[in-house]
């Protein structure tokens, strides 16, 4: 039995729901990258990394590959780096948005 869409939607978006991916989806936007280096950029344990790394592996999110010693990760399609920046969107739109609502808020107070 197939699991409906708006499921599979909502464990994509499960899958985002830690900092530590959203950081390493981040850097592999400007290209694929050894683990040493993802590392080096996130101030995370070598066995945290590992573990998200894997959920984003099995999220279909990343791919990896070995070149000698070394495990290299990517993103797995562009819409991935898409999905981030519309997401860095929405997140502008709604945070201005309440800059907004906070300013009215502040206007409405003196006006009494």
């Amino acid at each position: 039995m197939s699991v409906p869409l708006y499921q599979a939607k909502a464990e994509l978006f499960r899958t985002l729901g830690h900092p530590v991916r959203i950081r390493v989806l981040e850097l592999l936007q400007d290209g694929p990258k050894p683990v040493r280096d993802l590392l080096a950029a996130i101030d995370v344990e070598a066995s945290n990394l590992s573990q998200q790394l894997a959920v984003l592996r099995r999220a279909g999110m990343v791919t990896s590959s070995r070149d000698g010693a070394l495990v290299v990760y990517a993103l797995s399609t562009p819409d991935v780096a898409d999905l981030l920046a519309a997401g860095r969107r929405i997140l502008g739109a709604v945070l201005t948005d309440r800059d907004a609502l906070l300013d009215q808020l502040r206007a409405d107070g003196r006006d009494r």
